[in-house]
């Protein structure tokens, strides 16, 4: 049942190169054309609505009973195989906090910030120098690098490993799952059946010896939560930190590294970092576009006549680009925290988890800075290109420069 008017302009297929170079310019021409709510076609003809509008998104996502997370509301299910790839994103049959509503929701949101406050925020910014500095020390003498493959890809995961329990030598097979499911291609599915048997391997192991990490203290979380509730927890929170962050990281260097505003801090200055980070969120954000929101009942949004079950999708970085919220055009590099790049409403991304992943990627880009001096763009800048995804934005490669130097553990010994 397609679910788009029968009039106006057709859907949108949001998939293949559309948002991949200019997608600013593409939500301008799709808000000119068609609005604050457009139809689009997802992979496999599927169609959704996609919420570009500030003012729709924040009705959207701050009514969470007309607009649920209740993935088996959607109308479309009867049409859609058990191969289409995006279903990792979708959740039918998951039992994560995701598409959990109401009270347990609440209660499954209160258990995850209490694991997360609990993270120690001196061993947080230690473990992410510590393990920045080691894959520094992997490139810094060879005066050149891709950021992309050889760091930003590498860092967060690395520090949620340990937080979370992993031992090191998970990580890079964990890297390459958790972007094929969040990519939500053709290898999503074998993404998702990796990174949940080792969640559920991991969790097993602290059932048996807790230790001081964010599972066991989720295991030790008296609400009364299945192992497979936390073990769904936890890969949700695995997927959301750690490649966001890897696309803050990329796309904040990149901004660092183009935008002459913000040349002083790559010599030895700080005060940019936090402003090009910011400035990302509004102008570049790593999640784009997030599915999805399903319509209880019929609705009116954005002169949209929405359908019980229709699926929205949450349009980030339309809305944050806006022209209603917008008018003068600037970038935003002070502390305007009022994008929706960390989400809104009762889902948002935790608070705790925002921090977590505002350390390690400023702790990252600021080892970056201090390790690799003089380091410039090895490539014009109008040569670097986007992964192909409408969901997160992040660099392909980052290719750089720099004067080599000696590793910090060859100087150590």
């Amino acid at each position: 049942m397609n679910t788009a008017p029968a009039h106006g302009p057709a859907p949108v297929p949001l998939s293949g190169p559309l948002l991949q170079d200019d997608p600013a310019r593409v939500y301008r021409e799709l808000r000119r054309r068609h609005g604050s709510v457009v139809p689009v076609l997802l992979d496999g003809d599927v169609p959704a609505w996609l919420v570009l509008g500030y003012r729709e998104l924040h009705q959207v996502t701050g009514d969470p009973v007309l607009f649920s997370r209740d993935s088996e509301l959607w109308n479309q299910w009867d049409d859609i195989p058990e191969d289409w790839p995006l279903r990792p994103m979708i959740g039918r049959g998951q039992p994560s906090i995701l598409y959990t509503v109401g009270e347990r929701h609440r209660e499954r949101a209160g258990m995850l910030v209490d694991a997360l406050e609990a993270v120690n925020p001196v061993e947080l910014r230690g473990y992410a120098e510590k393990f920045a500095d080691e894959l520094i020390d992997g490139i810094c003498a060879r005066g050149s690098a891709d950021l992309i493959g050889e760091f930003a890809m590498l860092l967060p995961l690395r520090v949620l490993a340990r937080l979370y329990g992993f031992a090191d030598e998970e990580g890079p097979d964990l890297v390459t799952a958790l972007n094929d499911m969040v990519d939500g291609r053709e290898r999503a599915l074998a993404g998702q059946i990796h990174v949940t048997g080792a969640m559920t391997r991991l969790v097993a192991s602290r059932m048996e010896a807790p230790a001081d990490d964010v599972v066991s203290r989720m295991l030790a979380n008296t609400a009364g939560f299945t192992v497979e509730e936390i073990g769904q927890d936890l890969m949700v929170m695995m997927a959301a930190g750690h490649q966001p962050t890897a696309d803050w990281i990329g796309n904040s260097l990149h901004l660092m590294l183009t935008d002459d505003r913000f040349a002083a801090s790559l010599f030895g200055g700080r005060n940019s970092v936090a402003e090009a980070m910011n400035e990302v969120l509004w102008e570049d954000a790593p999640t784009q576009n997030v599915a999805g929101r399903w319509a209880s009942r019929d609705a009116q949004l954005g002169g949209r006549h929405i359908r019980a079950g229709d699926m929205l999708l949450l349009g980030l970085q339309g809305a944050n680009s806006d022209p209603q919220v917008r008018t003068d055009g600037s970038a935003l590099t002070g502390g305007n925290g009022a994008h929706f790049s960390f989400g809104h409403g009762e889902h948002r991304c935790p608070f705790p988890a925002q921090e977590i992943a505002e350390v390690i990627a400023r702790t990252g880009i600021e080892v970056v800075l201090d390790r690799l001096p003089d380091i410039d763009l090895s490539v014009p800048a109008a040569s670097l290109t986007r992964r192909l995804s409408p969901w997160l934005r992040g660099l392909s490669e980052l290719p750089v420069t720099f004067t080599p130097t000696p590793a910090l553990g060859a100087t150590r010994t």
